[in-house]
């Protein structure tokens, strides 16, 4: 069982930048594969970025490329989301998300809401 807390949402001014941290539990971190999706009001939840375990390897939605970076400490058992060049658009609850082949554990997640 890996339990995830999402934290560092809030309201910014567009432009701005936000950090967004998701500390895991458990001893087997690095085994699964960490992942940033979001979701706004009346609309699915969609993929934002993710990171292997290792962290080598990482995978972002073209809507967020070269703004946000994804990022982990395997020491710390924590994955960062770093936002850059924040648009209104971007507002949404973000939720942090570990998976391997076999299971896939979710956050409660963090509203980030971007004024214009």
């Amino acid at each position: 069982q890996v339990q995830l807390v999402e934290t560092g949402g809030g309201l910014v001014q567009a432009g701005g930048s936000l950090r967004l941290s998701c500390a895991a539990s458990g001893r087997t971190f690095s085994r699964y594969t960490m992942n940033w999706f979001r979701q706004a009001p009346g609309v699915e939840r969609e993929f934002v970025a993710g990171i292997s375990g290792s962290g080598d390897s990482t995978y972002y939605a073209d809507s967020v490329k070269g703004r946000f970076t994804i990022s982990r400490d395997n020491a710390k058992n924590t994955v960062y989301l770093q936002m850059n060049s924040l648009k209104s658009e971007d507002t949404a609850v973000y939720y942090c998300n570990a998976k391997t082949t076999y299971i896939t554990y979710w956050g409660q997640g963090t509203q980030v809401t971007v004024s214009s």
